[in-house]
């Protein structure tokens, strides 16, 4: 009985993210979803940059809420070390054939920069957000030659 109710819950979980989740039908949608999150970022719209990613990403909301909250609390603390937000632009994308993508932006301030990663996952459904980052490394973004 244990099992058949443990095997229950198990399938309502793994029911209810595939239910929250959306996913997106191409990589021209990605690239949409990519550059519509990173202007918000650059405008401080991080809430409204939460409730877009959320829809494809299937996270729980437990833990998107704590990443939307401590982004909101560095988010300030950035503006008053690195300065005025200035822009953000698109610097690359990386692919895995056609299994995954990668897309990097840089958002300026006056002082410094940082770097906004999205990483998206294409299942047999379509494309979702495995990952969702943003650092002050974007200094490990310069090419490296011998």
């Amino acid at each position: 009985m244990k099992k058949i109710v443990l095997i229950s819950i198990l399938s309502l979980f793994t029911y209810y993210l595939s239910a929250q989740s959306k996913t997106l039908a191409n990589q021209i949608e990605t690239q949409k979803l990519s550059k519509q999150v990173a202007g918000l970022f650059s405008e401080n719209k991080i809430s409204k940059s939460f409730q877009i990613l959320e829809q494809y990403w299937p996270l729980p909301k437990n833990e998107m809420e704590a990443l939307q909250e401590k982004t909101i609390k560095y988010m300030n603390i950035l503006e008053t070390r690195f300065g005025k937000r200035l822009d953000v632009t698109k610097i690359k994308d990386e692919h895995i054939s056609d299994i995954a993508l990668r897309e990097t932006y840089i958002m300026r301030y006056t002082y410094s920069a940082i770097r906004i990663v999205f990483t998206y996952y294409r299942s047999e459904n379509g494309w979702f957000i495995n990952s969702f980052k943003w650092d002050d490394s974007f200094t490990e973004e310069f090419v490296k030659t011998k």
